[in-house]
């Protein structure tokens, strides 16, 4: 047993080819599942789709357990947000023919869980230049991202019932995102208490998020590297000295002048 916590501690945390294959097939398994739970969450559950649910939450359930099993803190990790949020999932899923399809956006937090992984997150900085070069916008655009997508399903699953306006997974996107950009047609309102407090949280939560978008693509570039000396961790692409205490930088490039 000693030997096989060891294999699956060096897959997840280790630094070698094998083991970033493996968590990058995890970042393929998890892209596949969005894109089915984006698909499938404004359907309703057939044979095939309960079927398809029960074999991802198998897997997203053997993923969880081997974490839980080579964690040093294993309360502390049962704690943290990303883990709540997998134990959702994985209760969405498998459970899926007993309880309502409604909690199906539920899933897709887990691609949060993914992309905020210290080590996922070394290994394309390490394999990825363009990702090195566009970190924070690409996180930026996935937060904002799933955060669209789990507003659109709440809007659906809370008003498709009761609003003659949303009527498709569609129009509950369409009005998300004028609601989100503050564009506000007016063409499509969100009816009842409920609707109108869920309408204020995408405003008033969309707008930061949108605005925390902007600043990251509009601001100057810069590159993530941590400064031996102070600890700074962004610093201009031809910086040769840390601006903040001036000790001397040895930042990887890929020869650009």
């Amino acid at each position: 047993m000693e030997h096989l916590k060891k294999t699956i501690e060096l897959l997840y945390t280790g630094g070698s080819r094998k083991a970033a294959f493996f968590r990058y097939a995890l970042i393929g398994f998890d892209l596949s599942t969005i894109v089915f739970f984006v698909v499938t969450t404004p359907l309703a559950p057939t044979a095939g789709i309960l079927l398809a649910d029960f074999a991802i939450g198998t897997v997203i359930l053997a993923d969880f357990l081997g974490r839980l099993w080579i964690a040093p803190n294993k309360l502390r990790m049962l704690r943290q947000i990303y883990t709540i949020t997998d134990i959702l999932v994985i209760l969405s899923l498998l459970l899926a023919p007993l309880i309502s399809q409604n909690f199906a956006f539920l899933r897709v937090l887990r691609a949060l869980r993914l992309l905020h992984s210290y080590h996922v997150l070394r290994d394309l900085r390490r394999d990825t230049p363009f990702f090195r070069r566009n970190e924070d916008v690409i996180v930026s655009s996935v937060n904002l991202g799933v955060f669209i997508f789990l507003m659109t399903a709440l809007v659906f699953v809370f008003q498709f019932a009761d609003n003659p306006d949303i009527g498709s997974f569609i129009d509950a996107l369409y009005f998300t995102v004028s609601t989100l950009t503050t564009t506000g047609f007016g063409d499509i309102i969100l009816t009842g208490n409920l609707g109108r407090l869920l309408a204020v949280f995408i405003m008033v939560v969309g707008v930061a998020l949108f605005l925390r978008l902007a600043q990251t693509i509009f601001r100057p570039q810069k590159l993530r590297h941590t400064c031996p000396e102070c600890g700074l961790e962004r610093h201009e692409p031809d910086a040769i000295h840390c601006k903040h205490c001036g000790h001397g930088l040895k930042i990887q490039t890929e020869g650009a002048g």
